[in-house]
């Protein structure tokens, strides 16, 4: 039935093989088990496609029923145990994942052992529900009313220049000199004009010319390579700046925070994996001291 229900939500065997840390092979041994036993076909699946079946589509939503009654049954005798264990699954996007929460797991490991942890990088808003997530970190306003939303540090951003950029194109002096030069920007923003404000001052500026890169650590190198001025989480650029490699510019500028929030299920109950996960993530990540990279 997991099989079932996964490649049925991930749109495809491989995807869903992926997610349950199984062959696609083993995934569609599975299903024709479950429809071999069942004496009914679940999907009608082609070389590019699949699809449910009208019986398979009812049989879908009992699965699910079916695997979300166990999983709280789990949930429930897990609550009986004082030992912190169990699988939790966790999704973060990706440059705060791999720049601030991977480093801090080392605090996690140390009160709670026993969990599995399964982390999931990606800059996609992911259903908890559907995915099959315990938690989630969301940078960004929130809509699902489904999810009890815990806010942490804001995340903020920061322009910096490579050295060498600016001494090919100039230093900037005001927010409304990037209109004349050459910037790289992340992917899902490079519509977005840079907004920057001190005081009364509010200037919304788009750099003359853009790369987009769909990868955050992508831009950070493009900039260190002096491609351009960049507008960054501080946390990514952190250590080039201290390091010389990137130049801080509008220091006294602000950039609009960005707010950081931690989301798990409203409906579930708590089990002793996810308030343990829960109170490190608030505790480590509620400071201004929290999103700065830690150093080796």
């Amino acid at each position: 039935m997991r099989a079932f229900v996964a490649t049925v939500q991930s749109g495809s065997m491989s995807a869903a093989a992926a997610a349950l840390g199984q062959s696609p092979a083993l995934v569609g041994q599975h299903i024709a088990a479950l429809e071999e036993h069942l004496g009914a076909r679940l999907l009608n699946r082609t070389t590019r496609s699949q699809s449910l079946t009208g019986f398979g589509a009812g049989y879908f939503e009992q699965c699910r029923d079916i695997l979300d009654r166990v999983a709280l049954s789990e949930e429930a005798a897990e609550l009986q145990q004082t030992r912190i264990q169990g699988r939790l699954r966790v999704t973060v996007p990706s440059t705060f994942g791999t720049e601030a929460l991977m480093p801090a797991l080392v605090d996690y490991r140390a009160i709670a052992p026993d969990v599995e942890l399964d982390i999931v990088l990606t800059d996609r808003v992911v259903d908890l529900v559907d995915e099959g997530f315990d938690v989630a970190f969301r940078i960004g306003a929130l809509q699902d009313s489904r999810m009890i939303a815990r806010p942490l540090m804001p995340y903020r951003m920061v322009v910096c220049a490579a050295p060498a950029y600016l001494a090919r194109m100039g230093t900037p002096r005001h927010p409304s000199d990037l209109e004349r030069h050459e910037a790289i920007v992340f992917t899902p923003s490079a519509r977005s004009p840079w907004r920057l404000t001190r005081g009364k001052e509010d200037v919304r500026v788009m750099p003359k010319k853009i790369i987009s890169v769909n990868s955050g650590q992508a831009v950070r190198v493009a900039a260190r390579a002096g491609l351009g001025v960049v507008m960054q989480p501080e946390i990514l650029l952190r250590h080039d700046i201290e390091a010389d490699c990137l130049v801080r510019l509008f220091p006294r500028w602000q950039l609009g925070e960005r707010p950081l929030s931690l989301l798990y299920y409203r409906d579930r109950r708590t089990t002793p994996r996810l308030s343990s996960f829960i109170s490190f993530a608030i505790e480590t990540f509620s400071s201004p001291s929290a999103l700065r990279p830690r150093k080796a």
